[in-house]
């Protein structure tokens, strides 16, 4: 009933006529949000008018109000900018954790919508026109993607570059900033964007031969050393824990020193999360990274081959990291080192795209041709979009080919633009009968952090 919900609002399938809270007042939807899939609000950065108010913030949904308490959102601070609750039965009053009384919508789910659901969800996750691909010519679909290849890695070129001019034509914190955002993936990836663009790095580098200075500032100004960041069940542990307590020292005379405020931990997400990527890890590994002096972009630049740049990249956690996946809570596990996988990662969304802009800036068509070359010895990402287009009979074998088609989902599918996609002009322009049966696509399922 809530995944139906949701598809509801993200679609405004909503019945006609005026929607009103439940106190009465008119509420007009400009713009439903973005939907999260991870924890947290279930739609981001929603419009909506309230009563001739507009407000601008998130959106719950669940099938009742009480749902709020059995979730336990009214003791949690990261749904305190909810602006609206959504719910298919009003049973009562919902308070956010700063003591806010949210104003609540009541919907229905139109009949004809409900019994048409299955099939809208999965034609919404999967592209309509997969019945011609299997006709597709090799050739076609190689020069699409290639296109596509090219237009992603100009897409995160203007953002590699916009963040160059926030950074007032720094290129080196712009690259340690976009290393930091793929530390965290798709799950944390604002959050440590986030981070990176807070932390003093000339504070930093007076301390950058002291491993354990780094780790007191990086963890410091994440938020993660408040004691409010530490659960419940593990905050006596952590206390009692002398790492911790030295860190916490540590970073109090150096936040005093150069007058550091940190960030708020609440932006971190744990849940879902396999503890070698939790926050504490990578914030590890980014330290002993630039620690060994290799987070600084004049290093990538020298880089020719695959090998060249996993070297630079490679790095592992301190010691206590090894044995532990957050403070005073110890692991069998070691998570020593970056997996192959993570590395390939962080060279698809960091290192060749750092490579291109700065290429095509500057005017070095090497670093360019440099970044399509590397993109085309990496094996493709595994993920679900990849699966999907796999599944339609699309062969996925280099990173440039798995780029193209992440490319092809969100900025044509997702947007609907068939009418600028090639595969939708072969879809319009010939009828093609059926000949491959719908491929089962699980329904809402997690993406992958690598996308």
């Amino acid at each position: 009933m809530e995944q139906l919900l949701h598809y509801v609002w993200k679609h405004k399938l909503l019945p006609a006529g005026t929607l009103t809270t439940t106190d009465g007042e008119v509420v007009e939807i400009i713009d439903p949000g973005l939907h999260n899939t991870h924890a947290g609000p279930d739609f981001f950065n929603a419009k909506v008018k309230i009563g001739g108010t507009l407000w601008v913030g998130n959106v719950e949904i669940h099938v009742k109000s009480s749902d709020w308490y059995a979730h336990h959102h009214h003791q949690d601070n990261a749904y305190d900018n909810v602006v609206l609750h959504v719910v298919g039965t009003a049973d009562g009053d919902v308070v956010t954790a700063d003591g806010k009384r949210l104003p609540q919508l009541q919907i229905a789910i139109p009949d004809e919508v409900s019994r048409h659901y299955d099939e809208l969800i999965t034609t919404d996750q999967y592209p309509p026109c997969y019945r011609i691909i299997p006709d597709i010519s090799p050739l076609k679909a190689h020069a699409w993607l290639s296109a596509l290849q090219a237009e992603r890695l100009e897409q995160k070129t203007r953002t590699i570059t916009e963040r160059v001019e926030r950074l007032n034509g720094s290129w080196e914190d712009a690259y340690f900033i976009t290393l930091a955002r793929n530390y965290g993936f798709s799950t944390n990836g604002d959050a440590f964007e986030s981070w990176a663009e807070q932390l003093p790095m000339n504070a930093v580098a007076h301390h950058r031969d002291d491993l354990f200075q780094i780790e007191a500032l990086f963890f410091g100004q994440a938020g993660l050393l408040s004691t409010e960041a530490i659960p419940d069940r593990h905050r006596q542990k952590a206390l009692a824990d002398p790492y911790f307590t030295r860190l916490c020292n540590e970073y109090k005379y150096l936040a005093h020193k150069f007058a550091l405020t940190p960030m708020d931990h609440h932006l971190w997400r744990f849940l879902r999360l396999r503890p070698q990527n939790f926050p504490h890890i990578r914030l590890s590994q980014l330290a002993t990274l630039y620690y060994r002096h290799r987070s600084g972009l004049s290093q990538l630049l020298e880089c020719t081959t695959l090998d060249d740049i996993r070297d630079l990249l490679r790095t592992e956690t301190s010691d206590y990291w090894r044995t532990h996946y957050s403070f005073g809570i110890e692991s069998t596990e070691s998570r020593k080192q970056l997996s192959k996988g993570t590395l390939n990662l962080l060279l698809i969304n960091t290192a060749i795209p750092m490579l291109f802009a700065y290429g095509r800036q500057h005017g070095n068509e090497k670093l360019c041709d440099r970044a399509f070359d590397l993109l085309e010895q990496l094996p493709a990402e595994k993920n679900n979009i990849v699966n999907m287009w796999q599944q339609c009979g699309l062969d996925v074998e280099t990173a440039g080919e798995s780029q193209a088609l992440i490319q092809l989902k969100r900025e044509y599918c997702e947007r609907k633009n068939c009418l600028k996609c090639r595969i939708g002009y072969e879809y319009l322009s010939a009828a093609h009968k059926p000949k491959v049966p719908h491929p089962t696509i699980a329904l809402l399922a997690e993406p992958e952090q690598n996308t």
